[in-house]
């Protein structure tokens, strides 16, 4: 029996439905996709689970999903992403919600096994959340599935390893390496939010201050990005020479990281990986610096040594916790170590999740009717979709993109 939402309190719909509201007046790519693409019957009395960082981005999404006709159940991807309003407001909309803010690890998992217990014929995935507990928990309910979408980066690391140990037996769509995602969501959109939420949970002043950027794929090209038009001074940490001389090539100061521990104010990591800052970096850092994840998971700093290392350990300010090292230097973790920008404010921005979400949404519309069409796996958004997500942004910015001469054409195919 599939059971009813759980929420905490849906007395907090109104303020829920105006942050929906907001998100929907400026997410105009995706609006013309619901009038034009989603509207066909194409997701009638299909099943959708969605797991994204449940606030009002991920919120008007699922409303336009359901107002296609299908039968939406999220649940949240980060226990402290989640925003009990806009739980509240959704379940009025009439979609089932699975969520509270700040769980327990048990009720996290509980959320997820009940999204999945609804017995979804598609999945909207967001770091393999959903796919990774299908196959591991839900053999019986791995047959009915007959597609999913998936958002990042560490998704679809954890999706292709599955993929190669043939456990994967439905297509996946790698949203996160399409152009119009990884190029403005990794980018702009985790650069603007991450610095934004810095600046508002530290109040500290950044300009002059130096920030240590641990990599410099997409995300963290953003981050330095932004972090060096607040005037930060940047240092770029990163394992593969190339990317590290295209960082020195872009003006940033690259260095070894214990050598960067020593000198850093604000440290920010974006890798992916796990323990990227650990015990030798902490014990070089000087006192008040500040660390803050914008990777998927909360194992990029090594929380556990830094707790076994310090004397005590305080919020020192909402949403920061101060960890007191024996030789009286403070750290500093913002949203205990989980991503900065949702965890510990409101996420991208919405023009720039209107584009992640639109390529979610064509992706979705686009399984429930050729799914037959993929192999099992993780398979690349096809190109068309992408270029639809794009010429539809410019269209409603009144753009027109040059078109190419016959002779152009003619010449780009011509090998004399």
């Amino acid at each position: 029996m599939i059971k009813d939402s759980i929420i905490k309190d849906p007395s907090l719909a109104d303020e829920g439905h105006k942050k929906i509201d907001w998100a929907a007046q400026h997410s105009p790519v995706l609006n013309d996709i619901a009038r034009k693409q989603l509207a066909d019957g194409s997701l009638k009395g299909r099943k959708v689970a969605v797991t994204v960082h449940l606030e009002a981005k991920t919120a008007y999404l699922a409303v336009l999903l359901h107002e296609a006709g299908a039968e939406v159940t999220v649940t949240g991807s980060n226990p402290l992403s989640t925003q009990d309003a806009v739980c509240a407001a959704l379940v009025e909309r009439g979609v089932r919600v699975f969520a509270t803010h700040d769980p327990s690890e048990e009720d996290f998992e509980r959320y997820i096994h009940l999204a999945l217990e609804t017995e979804p014929d598609l999945l909207l995935d967001d770091g393999a959340e959903l796919a990774a507990r299908l196959v591991e928990s839900h053999p019986d309910l791995m047959e009915k599935v007959e597609g999913a979408t998936e958002t990042t980066t560490t998704g679809i690391l954890k999706l292709r390893a599955m993929s190669e140990e043939g456990v994967l037996p439905f297509p996946v769509l790698g949203i996160n390496e399409a152009r119009m995602k990884h190029l403005f969501d990794n980018r702009y959109g985790t650069g603007h939010s991450s610095i934004v939420s810095l600046l508002a949970n530290t109040n500290l002043f950044l300009s002059g201050k130096r920030v240590v950027i641990m990599g410099f794929g997409w995300v963290s090209r953003g981050l330095a990005k932004y972090a060096a038009g607040f005037g930060a001074r940047v240092i770029v940490c990163e394992p593969d020479p190339v990317k590290l001389l295209e960082a020195h090539s872009e003006g940033y100061e690259v260095m070894n990281s214990l050598e960067a521990a020593e000198v850093g104010d604000f440290f920010l990591t974006g890798t992916g990986n796990l323990k990227v800052l650990r015990r030798e970096h902490f014990e070089r850092m000087k006192d008040g610096a500040v660390l803050a994840n914008a990777g998927h998971y909360d194992h990029e700093f090594d929380l556990a040594a830094l707790r076994e290392m310090s004397v005590t350990e305080r919020e020192a300010r909402r949403n920061i916790t101060e960890y007191e090292l024996p030789n009286g230097n403070r750290i500093h973790v913002i949203a205990r170590g989980r991503l900065l920008n949702s965890g510990a404010g409101d996420g991208h921005p919405v023009e720039i999740m209107d584009l992640t979400f639109a390529l979610h949404a064509l992706g979705i519309h686009h399984l429930a009717s050729s799914a037959h069409s993929f192999e099992p796996g993780i398979q690349a958004l096809p190109e068309e979709l992408d270029r639809e997500v794009a010429r539809i942004k410019l269209r409603t910015m009144g753009v027109r993109p040059e078109e190419l001469t016959e002779e152009q054409i003619r010449y780009q195919k011509s090998w004399r």
